[in-house]
Formats: structure tokens, C-alpha cells, sequence
């Protein structure tokens, strides 16, 4: 027996009004909200931009990251997946210049509302030593050679050096991105703008009070001078005074010159650095050999790449929190 025969006919057009009037339903509300669910879905490239995202979107946003928990940022490789993936995306946040891979990807994907984090504030080209230490060198007592050999090691630090991406480790820099995203969101989401604008608000009052503790915290020390495996804190020492001299480059895997390794040397003995730091998403190898070498000491100072079971706080407030302790110490702070 065919049951559809059934069925009134009264009940089949007043289930396909109903279908109709479901169907104009839910497209209506995809229009007003992005998303089934009713929230912006947003990816963000790594964790920087994630935290930046989670605590502005609150609870109006979804939001997905590209660079798993424990992976390098800086030699992620995406799937084709993801790659594809990027353009069902509300809203893409990135730092171009971080992750070759991403940058490519977010050029295919096409997302209307695609924020570039490097285009909210101010970016500076870094080398390995960031901070204008002079070593004590004084220009009458440089012969010709000693000069040569100078100009060799600067060309050297250029080449380890370039357009430095590492803005988040600067709060005040970052509260410049926090601002941005939060404009920007304003204008993907508008139903939400006033959640958006308020939690951008207090977002950057943490960031202020972050700023204000960091400056408070590395006013009186011992030595300016620390030493890491990687360059990532030039904008941090920048802001507060601070030189930093880097074993490689701006890159975390790079491998430090036999020139580097001497200068280093020399740097740790003139500037009575007492620590060698080193990340905990690459290889302590070289911060270990150095210290042994030098007679100093190794701690963490992480550049905020990404949280893992591991990191020193739960989110980004807490490891800069931990940061500050961890250069407190080895810089002797009063």
C-alpha cells in the first residue's frame, strides 16, 4: 500500500508551507548571525591571534586555530584540508610574516573579513642584538682590521635579522592589535559590536596594567643585557630598556655563526648576563652548550608561540607574567 496516497491533500501543502516557512526561517537567521550557531566562526593562525579573538569574541565567536598545541609556528605546513577549509571561515585573523604557509593559504581563501595583525601597529626590522648595547668598544681604539671584522659581523646580523613579527611580546603593541580586532569585528558581526567594544576595552586594560608591572618590574636590575636562542624579544626590550642579544636570528631552528658564538662570549662577560634562555617549542641545545661554556645559567623565557601542558600559566597574561619573574632573576632585579 502506497501510505502517501494517504495523506490529505490539505496536510501535504501544510507541511511544504511549513517547510518553506522553516526554510526562509533559517536563512534569515544566517543572514543576521554568521554561522548556524548563531556565532562568527573565526580562525586564527596561531596562538597570539587566538587569545586575541577568544577574549574580544567572547561568546559570539567559534574559533578555530591552524597551529596545534606543541607545534612550531614558524614551520607549519597546512593540508590540503585546511587550506580548502579557510574559505567556509566568517573571519580570518593572522600575522603575515610569521607563517609562510598561512600567508599563502589566506590569499586563496578569499574571506571577506581577513585581518592582516601586522597591519595594526607599527612593525621594525630586528637582528640578533636588539637594544643598542655598545659593548664598551670605543671608536678610537678600532684598527683597520678590527673595523673590517665589525663591518663583517653587522652584515652577519642583518642577515639573521629582517622585519620582526613578534609584536605580542610588547603589551603595548599589542593592545594596538587588540584594538584593531575589536573594530574589526565590530564591523563582521554588527548585531554584537557593544559586546565586542566592551571586552576590547577590557582587554586592553589588562594589557596596560601588564605594561605598567613590566616597567615597574625591569626598572632597577643589575644587568640590561639578557641572552636567548631566539630573537623574539627585540619589541620587549625595546620598551623597557633592555638589550637583547640573540644566538641566531629571528628564526627559532636557525643555527648561530661561529662568529655569533664568539661575540656572544664577549657580550656575557662585558654585560654580567647570568643566563643563557632558550623556548619550549625547539631545542634547548645550544642554550645548554653556551651556559656550559660560559659558566651561566639556562631558564625559559617563552615567546608565546603557543601554550602546552608545559607552558608557565594557562593563557598569555599569566606565561608574561612568568617571563617577567624569569628576567627579574637573571637580570638582577632590585
Amino acid at each position: 500500500m502506497n501510505v502517501r496516497r494517504l495523506i490529505p491533500a490539505t496536510a501535504v501543502a501544510g507541511a511544504a508551507a511549513l517547510g518553506l516557512t522553516a526554510l526562509s526561517a533559517c536563512s534569515s537567521s544566517d543572514a543576521a548571525g554568521p554561522g548556524s550557531d548563531g556565532k562568527l566562526d573565526v580562525v586564527a593562525s596561531f596562538y597570539p591571534m587566538q587569545f586575541l579573538a577568544e577574549e574580544i569574541g567572547g561568546s559570539h565567536v567559534s574559533v578555530t586555530t591552524l597551529t596545534k598545541p606543541g607545534v612550531e609556528p614558524h614551520d607549519l605546513e597546512l593540508s590540503p584540508r585546511q587550506t580548502g577549509s579557510l574559505s567556509d571561515a566568517d573571519y580570518i585573523l593572522f600575522l603575515k610574516g610569521v607563517q609562510p604557509a598561512v600567508d599563502d593559504a589566506v590569499d586563496q581563501a578569499g574571506v571577506e573579513h581577513t585581518v592582516d595583525a601586522a597591519e595594526l601597529t607599527t612593525l621594525e626590522s630586528h637582528g640578533a642584538e636588539v637594544g643598542g648595547h655598545d659593548h664598551g668598544h670605543g671608536e678610537e681604539s678600532h684598527s683597520e682590521e678590527e673595523h673590517a671584522e665589525e663591518e663583517h659581523a653587522e652584515e652577519e646580523h642583518s642577515h639573521e635579522g629582517g622585519t620582526d613579527p613578534h609584536i605580542w611580546l610588547d603589551p603595548v603593541k599589542y593592545a594596538e592589535v587588540a584594538e584593531g580586532v575589536g573594530k574589526s569585528l565590530e564591523k563582521a558581526d554588527p548585531d554584537h559590536a557593544a559586546d565586542y567594544r566592551a571586552n576590547t576595552e577590557a582587554l586592553v586594560g589588562k594589557l596596560n596594567t601588564l605594561d605598567s608591572t613590566y616597567e615597574a618590574g625591569l626598572k632597577d636590575t643589575a644587568t640590561k643585557t639578557f641572552i636567548t636562542t631566539h630573537s623574539a624579544f627585540g619589541y620587549l626590550a625595546e620598551r623597557y630598556g633592555l638589550t637583547q642579544e640573540g644566538i641566531a636570528g629571528l628564526d627559532p631552528e636557525a643555527e648561530p655563526s661561529p662568529a655569533r658564538i664568539s661575540e656572544i662570549h664577549g657580550v656575557a662577560e662585558e654585560s654580567g648576563a647570568t643566563t643563557v634562555f632558550f623556548e619550549t617549542l625547539a631545542s634547548d641545545r645550544t642554550a645548554k652548550t653556551l651556559a656550559k661554556d660560559l659558566g651561566l645559567e639556562t631558564d625559559v623565557l617563552d615567546p608565546l608561540e603557543g601554550i602546552t601542558d608545559t607552558s608557565e600559566g594557562a593563557d598569555y597574561l599569566e606565561v608574561m607574567e612568568s617571563n617577567l619573574a624569569a628576567l627579574q632573576k637573571a637580570l638582577g632585579a632590585k
